[in-house]
């Protein structure tokens, strides 16, 4: 006949479980921890989806999210703070001695990209007078404009801050960046250029924007594992759309879902799980162009791609 249990078996059940807990604490914390940034935006949710919901579990790291806007990172970046984190493309020279280039993770605008838009028709003289509200003095955005634009005088305003600037009249125009691309006449704007479009015309190349990059004092096996995490989340995301669309919904900024979709359809694709040679040409002339310009440093390191 079993007794029932005594103050010391209790007692004993307690230590055991706690001991337990203590056990799986300690191996959790011999595992590797990534943190990786990224934008708090639909197609980085879209792209998350899988490793944020546990679809997708990584091998031989953990990975903590760390959700920002895409010039805080950059500028995080140059402290060299996080892992691995999404970078503007623009930003990358900048950062290169401290990080190296994913292949999976790119966000490409291919015939499409940021817009410069105004509450009227302007001329290239009238821009030219400025300021043209950017979303980021390291944003790729700020950089294809300037290379659009040559000579352009910009001010650097937060992404959700250069529409409501161009609507109050404090700035003549600004280029606008995430969901805006779509929403812009709902706004109550006019576009006057869309400088994808303007870079596949001039170079028949798609304009990578930004990307994800890995610290280089990262051992080359959690970085791999890392990639692997990431390129297996955005291809769970590919093959399970609309699980992984609903997820991205709640970061859509009232977005209709179809609007997202499309969104999503635009920056997650084929050059997210893998630049290409046509998205590396694209980064490789960017950076060519940026340089002549005198607006991006001058380093062969930043045509690494990992």
């Amino acid at each position: 006949m079993r007794h029932a249990p005594t103050v010391q078996d209790f007692g004993a059940i307690t230590f055991f479980r706690i001991s337990h807990f203590a056990f799986h604490i300690s191996i959790m914390s011999a595992v590797p921890l990534i943190r990786i940034g990224h934008s708090p935006d639909a197609d980085d949710a879209f792209m998350f989806f899988a490793l944020a919901s546990g679809k997708v579990a990584p091998q031989g790291v953990r990975i903590e999210h760390v959700m920002e806007d895409i010039e805080t990172l950059n500028r995080r970046a140059e402290r060299g703070d996080l892992e691995v984190t999404a970078v503007s493309y623009a930003a990358f020279p900048f950062i290169a001695k401290k990080y190296r280039l994913m292949d999976c993770g790119a966000s490409v605008g291919d015939g499409y990209g940021p817009l410069v838009v105004a509450k009227r028709s302007l001329s290239r003289g009238e821009l030219l007078k400025g300021p043209v509200a950017i979303p980021g003095e390291r944003t790729t955005a700020a950089l294809a404009l300037r290379l659009w634009l040559p000579g352009v005088k910009t001010v650097s305003l937060s992404f959700d801050q250069v529409g409501p600037a161009v609507l109050a009249g404090d700035v003549p125009a600004g280029v606008l960046i995430h969901e805006g691309q779509l929403s812009f006449q709902k706004s109550g704007f006019v576009k006057i250029a869309d400088l994808g479009e303007e870079w596949k015309k001039k170079h028949g190349l798609p304009l990578p924007l930004g990307g994800n990059a890995v610290r280089r004092d990262v051992p080359a096996k959690e970085a791999q594992a890392a990639e692997n995490a990431l390129r297996a989340s955005i291809q769970y995301a590919l093959d399970h759309r609309r699980e992984a669309l609903a997820y991205a919904m709640r970061f859509a900024r009232g977005l209709p879902e179809d609007q997202a979709d499309r969104f999503v359809g635009m920056y997650v694709n084929k050059y997210t799980l893998a630049l290409g040679d046509a998205g590396r040409q694209g980064l490789r002339q960017l950076y060519k162009e940026g340089g002549m310009a005198d607006l991006l440093p001058k380093s062969h390191r930043t045509f690494e791609v990992c």
